[in-house]
């Protein structure tokens, strides 16, 4: 894909690189890891997010999200043509600079056990997104998966404010639906979806409903398209038109210009037909050519993205 630069909003490389350190990020040849910089150049990437996923074999501690932070300096970071992104400027810099971002988030504040101090130690390190849960509850919130469908707790409306202070975004992508209208009532920056899709389209727990993309689209927040097969098609194998209809939703909503991608490559067991990793976003470029303006797919696949982060990373 070179017609194109290309913003991913989440990926769980990390939590590989976590559970088998001996991977490489430069250029895997176990053939374990769907993101390498070697697909992310063939990608035409200017941005990746690293998430940091704890799994539940491991403490809900600090220790393994630092763990992780250690792995991307020492392995993301490392490989020349990568620049940390912690701020609009870093943006702007890899515009001109035809170096990849770097961007790091938490997916799940489990481990910081309710400690601000933990939070403002982990924007020092440059954490810059972070979703409060997984799909669980937590001392902050109840996820989507958490049977009783709590809201945010005391803490976890601090939590809000403290990221809110800090310019820290808010990822809204695993909570419940009654956590996120707490945190919607709570912000006052913009939220996003790092990787959901639209409920209408899949009817699946992760996906957002019409009112919560309307409620993301209002305050000018990002939804970023996954490419998690259960969250795009149910009963056969999903295929890049099938990603296309929740574009097409969200933009009947009104939000041409609040989409973007979150693929949830190295997160997921499966793929999409055709796009299986960055190095085939051309398949998914091609496609919305023949549906959508240069003008439009440009939009999504990175000028959506940056111009969100221009407004609101820290300057």
């Amino acid at each position: 894909m070179n017609s194109l630069s290309s913003v991913d909003f989440h990926c769980d490389v990390l939590w590989k690189l976590l559970e088998q350190g001996n991977r490489s990020f430069l250029d895997d040849q176990t053939g374990k890891l769907d993101v390498t910089f070697t697909r992310l150049r063939q990608a035409g990437a200017s941005l990746q997010t690293f998430a940091i996923y704890i799994p539940d074999s491991m403490d809900k501690s600090m220790t393994p999200i630092l763990q992780s932070i250690d792995l991307f300096y020492r392995k993301i970071l490392a490989v020349p043509g990568i620049r940390f992104v912690k701020t609009a400027g870093d943006i702007e810099r890899i515009q001109n600079s035809g170096e990849i971002g770097a961007m790091l988030s938490l997916e799940g504040a489990d481990g910081l056990q309710g400690n601000l101090g933990m939070l403002r130690i982990l924007f020092e390190l440059g954490v810059r997104a972070i979703g409060l849960t997984w799909n669980q509850a937590n001392w902050g919130a109840d996820g989507v998966m958490e049977p009783r469908q709590g809201g945010l707790t005391g803490k976890g409306l601090a939590f809000v404010e403290e990221c809110n202070r800090l310019g820290i975004l808010l990822d809204v992508s695993h909570l419940s639906e009654r956590s996120f209208w707490d945190m919607v009532n709570r912000t006052h920056k913009p939220l996003i979806a790092s990787h959901s899709n639209a409920k209408a389209v899949c009817d699946h727990p992760r996906n957002l409903t019409d009112d919560q993309i309307r409620a993301i689209i209002a305050m000018d927040g990002r939804i970023g398209i996954t490419f998690v097969p259960p969250f795009i098609v149910k009963g056969r194998p999903a295929q890049v038109a099938d990603v296309i209809k929740h574009i097409e939703h969200v933009c009947e909503l009104g939000g041409e210009r609040h989409i973007m991608f979150g693929s949830d490559f190295d997160g997921i067991d499966t793929h999409v037909e055709g796009l299986s990793n960055p190095g085939e976003l051309s398949n998914l470029e091609e496609t919305l050519l023949k549906l959508y303006s240069d003008e439009q797919v440009t939009s999504f696949f990175h000028g959506n993205a940056n111009r969100f982060l221009l407004n609101n990373l820290p300057r």
